[in-house]
């Protein structure tokens, strides 16, 4: 046994529409129990529609930017150092009205998320999102 290093560009990296994500564990040397990607969400982005997970944790820890999460009606504008948790059931969305990109680093309990995004980045690319206005 050995420990994984991912370091600087390593990693997958996957295009989801506007958005990229660099997979830094895909829950391979986890048992399928965490998964790990980089998020980077351009700027003016509104994000996906909310929505809910029935089978795994998400968190969102940001790097830098401001993006903003909504569950229901409630909106938070999230700073660099700030964690958001979207546990199992909990409707939600994020977007990025700022200026600049914004960055994250997202989890994902067990790993089951991760092949969404590869299959999304396979694809082909279809109308632009809508902008954050």
């Amino acid at each position: 046994m050995s420990l994984a290093v991912v370091d600087g560009a390593a990693g997958e990296t996957l295009t989801a529409g506007p958005l990229r994500l660099r997979v830094l564990e895909d829950g391979g040397r986890t048992g399928h129990r965490l998964a790990l990607v980089e998020l980077t969400i351009p700027p003016g982005i509104a994000g996906p529609p909310q929505h809910l997970h029935r089978e795994h944790d998400k968190t969102f820890y940001v790097l830098s930017g401001t993006p903003t999460f909504t569950c229901g009606t409630d909106e938070t504008h999230a700073q660099p150092g700030t964690l958001v948790t979207a546990a199992i059931w909990v409707p939600h969305t994020f977007a990025n009205p700022g200026a600049e990109p914004a960055v994250l680093l997202c989890t994902f309990s067990p790993d089951l998320y991760v092949d969404y995004f590869r299959e999304l980045a396979r694809l082909a690319h279809g109308p632009m999102p809508r902008s954050v206005s």
